[in-house]
């Protein structure tokens, strides 16, 4: 078949000579396999189609091969990585439906765009697995608050994910912030969404089969926005981002909240009808209708003059690449389109057959009625994949072996001025814009462990949170790996759940440098290895590459958002003191851990040394206890240890309530700030003591009691202070919103 020339556009020829494919981000090496593949050169319009494929964000050719390790199987895996979203099995003919993916580099550029669209697409792949969105929650790390650059970037973000989430009718209702210099430049966003769906209703969103079946455009119409933003995503940043804000997308919840209920309805009501579905995300159409294709064994034929568009003149590279929001492909029983394009027309949307199935493995394109791309559907979406070279890092190889030791010579002190640093402060600031009782299932709120979601009709709810602490990372990917999805599970076990599947977003720098593919692969061993003890898999998840401004890298951050489930909702337990003359204990042991610790950073300005050991068996085992307690009734209150150590998880217990506390700790100062892991602090009624210590045995100790007095006593080994409650409850509280000004 000939393939049509525009003379408006570069000619194959120019392509090459040029270079226009590097340009695109394609290498030459990898121009040269699609020529030899294709046996001729590819046209402008094709060459553009293979540099979006191709790029990192949308192939992983360059962390597939790590990723192929993720473990992702267990019993309640209905469907793991390589769809929309991971599916989990919870009984009672039900499923969770969960993903998380990052918007970094758009939210950089454009802070309210990039965080908004963020959240709009990660709802698209929620819903379109069938499920109804329940939750969203946002994973953010930023610089430290110094500048009205990183104010507005922070409030853009903010103002972002509540715009859409708010607008849209789904609850914003939990996440993590940290703060640390490591991110100049470089501000990570991650949202994860959360769905229910009945086994019936949900599909296998990928595979596009069965010849003449008819694909189906619906939502938005396409316009420029968002062209390149695959390949965007795909490169570092210069600290000249101007020329970046083209390849940011805009969003519409009002749309979206039409796309999102009339997907919804068409997958319950017409299931025989709706084959496939796919959210276009990451290069639009394109990415959508040939991820389709070649998962079901077939090939696509789209007639772009189809296309709804909202800008005069867009060419087939533009309406290909373009990543126009809120809109879905659909792949739908031929025969059967009427039914499911009314459906979509009735709530005012766009619906349109713009093209087929085809049963040859060929990807065609036309447009004003001529081809303007033939490919091998394979060969277009089967990006070359790279093992790329590992180096221990420079900073870890040379890394002190010792522990620092803080100098704690005012402990008063110490502790109120870890109480202002932002990311152990309150998120209230930020969290109190989410809309996080919408649709009125919210059980736990913002400000706890982990988000509780009741599940209407049974006992059942779920438990929600994403975690990673960077700093442990960086100075060790193996075990900071391990660490962030040990603090993942600690949190939703604090709320009585029990963990049962992760996703995640792998932000790294440029995965070119070995050292920073050495932090990618050794994080990732790290997390799969803690992944299988505590049987949760890997079932969905994303990476995000290219994390540089200027040759500077980010903390390796592997976030991991996990899902707990709780099986009977009168047991769900919080952070907060209940009671007056509760027992306080403390569950694990402290060692003194401080290298990359929140008092290190405090004193010294940085993180060094070697990172802490991490003890598989002690944090597996303080988890099975807090669960078992909590199922006997046993516990009043939960609360995991984590950044700033004992006393700062001694503090947030008491700060939203009524109560204080006193504490006689057989520790020294020092050890108050120590951030060991495994371990918990959790509250007992007077009358359990002697079942609950029968229960905890030596992983228990008694160290203090809840009181109604208006300050804080603490002893230690070597001194004894009190903390007025008034005083350090309005610096945790306004410590953010102070430098926000």
């Amino acid at each position: 078949m000939s393939i049509a020339a525009n003379p408006q556009l570069k000619s194959a020829e120019e392509v090459k000579s040029e270079r226009i494919y590097a340009q695109w981000g394609l290498t030459d090496q990898e121009f040269k396999i699609i020529e030899n593949e294709m046996g001729r050169l590819p046209n402008y319009t094709e060459t553009g189609l293979f540099s979006a494929m191709w790029s990192e964000h949308a192939s992983y050719k360059k962390s597939k091969p790590i990723l192929k390790t993720f473990w992702s199987k267990n019993e309640r895996v209905l469907q793991g990585p390589g769809e929309g979203a991971g599916i989990l099995d919870i009984g009672d003919g039900q499923a969770v439906v969960f993903k998380a993916e990052s918007h970094n580099h758009p939210s950089q550029v454009e802070p309210y765009q990039g965080a908004a669209t963020g959240v709009g697409g990660i709802l698209r792949d929620i819903f379109s697995m069938g499920a109804q969105p329940i939750a969203v929650l946002d994973s953010l790390r930023s610089s430290e608050i110094k500048n009205e650059q990183t104010k507005s970037l922070i409030d853009g973000v903010i103002d972002g994910i509540a715009g859409y989430g708010n607008a849209i009718g789904i609850p914003t209702v939990g996440g993590d912030v940290a703060f640390d210099d490591a991110y100049e430049g470089n501000l990570l966003c991650s949202v994860m969404s959360i769905g229910l769906v009945d086994h019936p209703h949900f599909i296998k969103v990928g595979q596009a089969h069965g010849k003449d079946n008819s694909v189906i455009y619906v939502g938005a119409k396409t316009g420029r926005d968002g062209i390149n933003g695959a390949t965007f995503a795909s490169t570092e940043f210069s600290s000249q981002e101007e020329s970046q804000r083209s390849a940011v997308q805009v969003g519409d919840p009002f749309m979206e909240k039409l796309v999102m209920d009339a997907t919804i309805k068409a997958v319950r009501e017409m299931p025989e009808a709706v084959i496939a579905i796919q959210d276009m995300g990451a290069a639009g159409i394109l990415s959508s209708s040939s991820e389709m294709g070649e998962k079901g064994g077939s090939g696509i034929w789209l007639d772009l003059d189809k296309v709804p568009v909202r800008e005069k003149g867009m060419i087939p590279y533009e309406l290909m690449l373009s990543e126009s929001q809120e809109r879905m492909l659909l792949v739908v029983a031929r025969g059967r389109e009427k039914g499911v394009i009314d459906l979509y027309r009735d709530a005012g949307l766009d619906a349109v057959v713009i093209g087929k199935v085809t049963d040859d493995s060929r990807y065609r394109l036309s447009f004003q009625g001529e081809t303007v791309a033939d490919l091998d559907i394979k060969l277009l979406t089967k990006a070359p994949s790279y093992k790329l070279p590992s180096k221990l890092p420079v900073h870890i190889k040379k890394a002190s072996q010792q522990q620092y030791q803080p100098k704690i010579s005012n402990p008063l002190q110490i502790i109120m001025q870890i109480l202002s640093q932002p990311t152990i402060s309150s998120k209230k600031f930020f969290y109190r814009h989410f809309d996080s009782i919408v649709r009125t299932d919210t059980v736990v709120k913002p400000g706890g462990d982990a988000a509780v979601i009741r599940i209407r009709g049974t006992k059942k709810a779920l438990s929600l949170t994403t975690d990673v602490n960077g700093r442990y990372v960086y100075l060790d990917p193996y075990r900071g790996g391990q660490m962030a999805i040990a603090e993942a599970a600690r949190n939703v076990v604090s709320t009585g759940a029990l963990p049962i599947g992760i996703t995640d977003c792998l932000n790294f720098g440029n995965p070119d440098n070995p050292e920073v593919y050495y932090e990618l692969e050794q994080s990732v061993a790290g997390i799969n290895n803690f992944a299988k003890q505590l049987n949760t898999p890997v079932v969905s998840g994303n990476v995000s590459l290219y994390n540089e401004t200027d040759n500077r890298a980010i903390y390796p951050t592997p976030m991991i958002g996990m899902v707990g489930l709780i099986r009977d909702n009168r047991k769900i337990t919080t952070i907060n003191f209940k009671k007056n003359g509760d027992l306080i204990y403390l569950i694990g042991s402290t060692g003194n851990d401080f290298n990359g610790s929140e008092i290190q950073k405090l004193q010294t300005g940085k993180i060094s040394g070697k990172l802490f050991d991490f003890d598989a068996d002690a944090e597996l085992n303080n988890q099975k206890l807090i669960l078992t307690a909590i199922e006997a009734g046993l516990l009043k209150s939960a609360h995991d240890l984590s950044e700033g150590g004992l006393i700062v998880a001694l503090l947030e217990s008491a700060f939203e309530t009524s109560f204080a506390f006193d504490a006689n700790l057989k520790l020294d100062d020092a050890q108050l700030f120590a951030e060991t892991n495994g371990r918990f602090i959790v509250t007992v009624e007077p009358e359990k003591e002697p079942v609950f210590e029968k229960m905890a045995g030596d992983q228990a100790e008694l160290i203090g009691r809840v009181t109604d007095r208006n300050h804080f006593q603490i002893k230690t080994d070597q001194s004894s202070f009190s903390i007025d409650k008034e005083e350090a409850t309005k610096t945790w509280k306004n410590s953010i919103a102070n430098l926000m000004e």
